[in-house]
């Protein structure tokens, strides 16, 4: 880089973390260790995956054998198998007929013995049947499927006419819409529709046919039509563990425990507690622990309101995680954005390269670059969410520390250097604190756009306030949302006025009174 005095940049990043805790508390978090086993369980995005994942993990903790992180909500199929064949998760709840068609693209049989000679090749298994099945479905408004006579999914090609809003996996899955569809020859588009807003949409009347799941509570509450499959097209969906083939060598007493769970959860279980989830809004860990603890009473504890949600067990948690990915990605960005603004104000080639360089990074979408870096680095959460977090909070950071540098008038640089201070000196002493303000507001910036950011981080399994608004929009439950959308805001505006008091302590009177003449 041209002309960055080491010592010059040292110095400002101090100012800028002086009297934080952050940095310490990162480095507990991101360092410390256990000499304990572990085990990561994780779930998919959908009311009875983070259910029966909840579970997975509390009878692991029962055997009291290994230190057991649960990941709820890290994606669809894709996104968790992926983190099971990295090692970033040990074992995940998932359905016989999905493994061998869209996991195993049809390599297999769907009998536990096909299956498993096929993941043996890739270091995973599957086997405890929990005890029931879930397959998926095709649903109509029961009054609306008799006003046209429609029975089965056969039926559906005589009536060109119905609007269909299905699942966005439904529609791209090997074993979902695409085949279904050339299967029985059916003459519709369908449109993609988050699956927990389905039912609302079909009983607005905005759609007419859905994709189910038929261990759904909200079938029987929306009175729905479960559309025969009279051709045979799914295949059996029957529940079980999916996990890394070492497991049972590894933990012998937790996969004691966990093979417990075989035939444990009947049909009418599984549905009830999707209703616990879904109708009464019940936390999933609360049906997972009555459940563990063999309490049937069915809505044993009922939702509570906002505030009740809001300042929930899992506040203090989320709240750590949430701020570990803001600040430290914005330490991070601070470290690489502000040199580089330095070298944009020092050199017009650098500026033409740089400035549009990190404008594309926050255009590109953040799933899109989550999805990126997953495979990039080859593991999910914590550690992709934070380089995410890092490219966003670039461009303010660097703009604004070329843009301060840059209106510093060239008559004060010229006037220190007549007086002998050479270049390094000049930037420590003169360029640097009268661009501060503007740097400080760049790093504002980025921090601000970091916490609303984050949020998404819960796709991956990294945690924070976005893991409750994952899972509020799993349920349709607007008090859930709420419960993680407001802290998020709420941390925002702290941010703000915490910028705006560290203003006046980082940058001296005599300078901001400079700053504001200039």
């Amino acid at each position: 880089m041209v002309g960055i005095d080491l010592i010059a940049f040292r110095s400002l990043l101090k100012a800028l973390f002086k009297h934080s805790a952050v940095a310490a508390f990162a480095c507990c978090v991101l360092c410390g260790s256990s000499s304990a086993a572990e085990l990561t369980v994780g779930s998919k995005r959908f009311t009875e995956s983070y259910i029966l994942g909840e579970i997975v993990a509390r009878t692991a903790r029962q055997a009291g054998e290994a230190n057991v992180t649960f990941k709820p909500g890290l994606g669809n199929t894709a996104v968790v198998f992926s983190a099971l064949t990295s090692g970033a998760i040990d074992v995940y709840p998932e359905y016989s007929g999905t493994i061998a068609f869209e996991l195993l693209g049809g390599k297999s049989g769907t009998t536990l013995e096909d299956i498993n000679r096929v993941l043996a090749t890739s270091g995973l298994a599957a086997s405890v049947p929990l005890g029931f099945g879930n397959t998926y479905a095709l649903a109509m408004a029961e009054a609306a499927a008799r006003q046209r006579g429609i029975r089965d999914i056969s039926d559906l090609a005589r009536h060109a006419d119905l609007a269909l809003g299905l699942s966005q996996e439904f529609l791209n899955r090997k074993d979902g819409w695409p085949a279904l569809k050339q299967a029985y020859r059916l003459p519709f588009a369908a449109r993609g529709l988050d699956h927990g807003l389905a039912y609302e949409a079909l009983a607005a009347g905005r759609i007419d046919v859905i994709d189910v799941y038929t261990t759904d509570a909200k079938i029987k509450r929306y009175g729905l039509r479960v559309l025969t499959d009279d051709r045979g097209f799914f295949p059996p969906y029957a529940a079980l563990l999916l996990y890394r083939a070492d497991l049972p060598q590894r933990l012998p007493r937790t996969w004691t425990a966990l093979t417990g769970l075989q035939g444990a959860i009947p049909p009418e279980r599984m549905i009830e507690m999707n209703a616990m989830a879904e109708l009464d809004a019940v936390p999933f860990a609360k049906i997972a622990q009555n459940f563990v603890a063999q309490d049937r009473t069915r809505g044993a504890e009922q939702a509570r309101g906002f505030f009740g949600r809001l300042f929930g067990e899992d506040f203090l948690r989320l709240t750590g995680q949430h701020l570990l990915l803001v600040f430290v990605s914005l330490a991070a960005s601070c470290i690489a954005g502000i040199p580089l603004g330095i070298w944009a104000a020092r050199s017009t080639a650098a500026q033409r390269v740089i400035i549009p360089a990190v404008g594309v990074l926050q255009t590109i979408p953040s799933l899109a670059l989550l999805a990126f870096l997953i495979a990039a680095l080859n593991q999910i959460g914590t550690l992709p969410a934070l380089v995410a977090l890092f490219l966003y909070g670039l461009l303010p950071i660097v703009r604004n520390t070329a843009a301060g540098l840059a209106e510093i008038k060239t008559g004060l640089k010229q006037a220190a250097a007549a007086l002998g201070l050479q270049r390094g000196a000049i930037l420590k002493l003169i360029e640097l604190p009268l661009a501060s303000r503007t740097i400080l507001a760049g790093v504002k910036t980025s921090a601000v756009i970091n916490v609303g950011t984050a949020t998404i981080a819960a796709f991956i399994g990294a945690g924070g306030y976005g893991e409750r608004i994952v899972a509020g929009l799993a349920v349709n439950d607007n008090a859930l949302l709420l419960a993680g959308a407001v802290p998020a805001a709420l941390l925002a505006i702290i941010i703000e006025a915490g910028f705006g008091t560290a203003e006046r302590w980082l940058v001296p009177a005599g300078l901001r009174t400079a700053v504001a003449d200039r």
